[in-house]
């Protein structure tokens, strides 16, 4: 019942932000109730009478319920453009127990999604939302993000083709802070990636509208969950599907972005590369045709505006195979100076696999000359970063997160900003006065263990390997004060003590073996 819960969710926000346009009209003018471009210039779906999510409460009891739910999607779909196959109709299925489907509208109904008065002023400072609006649209995205969760967890490896953990999400967000410009996924499963930079705008005192969305995904069912999870936010995208992928059908051809945020599917080696040999995008090699970690990475590389920066999950194989030519490419990208930043991840933080995962930073200027498209650089005033020319930062996370269940781990937000602090301090983009980050007031410094800025000629004696743990070194061992010679005298002491006691009750054991016979 878990799948069906998303579109649900989505016609009780459309029918209940519809309801609120409608009776804020009839306060207004009776007469515009019932005209659809009243609702559609306030961005609000028109949805018919028998769509409604009062009619279908009245009918949750009766046994014609899934019928009704499609004819409903239907209809909605038939009258807003925008929505043309997005909406689930697969409600009427004789598999589908239409008493606890009954019960889930019910407990849905409970579900305060009301956007206030579309009435209501504008007030400054707001992202352009009316009071309180921002909220409820949070309320509702957790409501529909709580839901996805729980579809990934019981789709398994599957649930994974659509759904990031938030947590995964933030660490990308908060690291390349998309304030304005181009955001791209070309892989974008159920638009996690989006919400959570729309959610950063938002926090950070930007406007929404100084983003522009963009995204593509093979799977149709996740294409339309990504639509959905959008629309219910209120998120304007542009999001294409094509179910050859962008490899094959590149329908954003000509885009360059400012961000790419992108965690594509691990280790895929069924990604037809023997079609593409002479692709343009391979700026740095030909991907191998068994393994497509290499095209993507090429892929998000060949769509980067000039000062644009990428953030990429992979499985940590990515860091070191010299398979199939691999290796090379690795080379090729980090003696173009592309790489900015490697971080490895703790592992269960994935519904979808337990393969240890890692996250690459690209940039196409390392330069520092150009503030980067978000408008933040030094202090936060706008100004470019440092020269990172010839380094690469290396972040070892594994031992972060904390245990959400039985098999699941999630980093926590303060371990996401201490990662992200890092990244600005060692960029040159951390307020001083925030105090944090690799060294401390804003100042970037090497923590044994943690973090680690190298040269590419480091990089280099190490074969062009970029595995965190082999820069960042092991984690210093706090100093208890005890001297040392006092130290060894008392371990050595207690060292003998055990010894004596072990033998003791050796020759226990050995006295009650031969008592016994043996």
């Amino acid at each position: 019942m878990a799948s069906r819960t998303p579109g649900l969710i989505f016609l009780k926000y459309i029918s209940d932000a519809f309801e609120a346009r409608h009776a804020a009209l009839m306060r207004e003018d009776p007469a515009a109730a019932e005209d659809r471009d009243e609702y559609l210039a306030d961005n609000v779906f028109w949805v018919p009478k028998e769509a409604r999510w009062s009619h279908l409460q009245a009918h949750a009891k009766q046994p014609e319920i899934g019928t009704l739910i499609d004819e409903a999607m239907r209809a909605i779909e038939k009258d807003n453009e925008s929505l043309k196959g997005v909406l689930p109709k697969d409600y009427a299925r004789p598999a589908l127990n239409k008493v606890m489907l009954g019960e889930l509208i019910d407990l849905i109904s409970g579900i305060a999604l009301l956007k206030p008065s579309p009435l209501a002023p504008l007030p400054e400072g707001e992202g352009g939302r009316r009071p309180g609006e921002g909220r409820s649209y949070d309320i509702l995205g957790r409501v529909y993000e709580y839901f996805l969760g729980q579809f990934a967890g019981a789709e398994g490896k599957r649930g994974g083709e659509f759904y990031t953990p938030r947590s995964v999400v933030r660490v990308l967000v908060e690291m390349l802070e998309p304030y304005s410009g181009r955001v791209y996924d070309p892989c974008c499963g159920s638009g996690g990636m989006f919400v959570q930079s729309e959610k950063f705008v938002e926090e950070h005192g930007g406007r929404i509208g100084d983003i522009a969305i963009y995204g593509q995904e093979s799977n149709y069912t996740t294409w339309r969950l990504a639509k959905m999870n959008l629309a219910v936010r209120g998120i304007d995208a542009d999001i294409r599907w094509n179910n050859e992928g962008s490899f094959h059908k590149d329908e954003l051809r000509d885009l360059k972005a400012d961000f790419i945020l992108a965690n594509p599917p691990f280790n895929i080696s069924d990604w037809g590369g023997e079609r593409l040999r002479e692709d343009v995008r391979w700026k740095f090699g030909v991907p191998p045709v068994g393994n497509a970690n290499y095209a993507w990475l090429q892929h998000i590389y060949h769509h980067l505006a000039p000062n644009g920066t990428a953030g990429v999950v992979l499985a940590n194989g990515s860091m070191s195979s010299q398979q199939s030519g691999e290796g090379d490419i690795r080379k090729a990208m980090l003696e173009a100076d592309v790489v900015d930043c490697m971080v490895a991840l703790p592992g269960q933080l994935f519904y979808s696999t337990q393969i240890p995962a890692c996250l690459w930073f690209l940039a196409r200027d390392k330069s520092g000359k150009h503030p980067s498209p978000s408008g933040r650089g030094v202090g936060g005033e706008g100004r470019a970063g440092r020269d990172r020319r010839g380094q690469v930062l290396f972040i070892d996370a594994r031992r972060m997160g904390v245990l959400v269940d039985r098999t699941r781990r999630e980093l926590t937000d303060e371990e996401i900003q201490k990662i992200a602090n890092t990244y600005h301090a060692w960029r040159g983009t951390l307020p001083s006065s925030s105090g944090r980050g690799g060294g401390g007031e804003g100042e970037y410094r090497d923590i044994p263990g943690f973090c680690k800025s190298a040269t590419l000629e480091e990089i280099r004696k190490h074969g062009y390997v970029l595995t965190p743990g082999r820069y960042v070194g092991a984690a210093e061992q706090e100093d208890d004060g005890e001297p040392f010679g006092e130290k060894m005298a008392r371990l050595s002491a207690q060292w003998r003590e055990q010894r004596a006691e072990a033998a003791r009750l050796d020759a226990a054991i050995e006295a009650n073996l031969k008592a016994l016979g043996f």
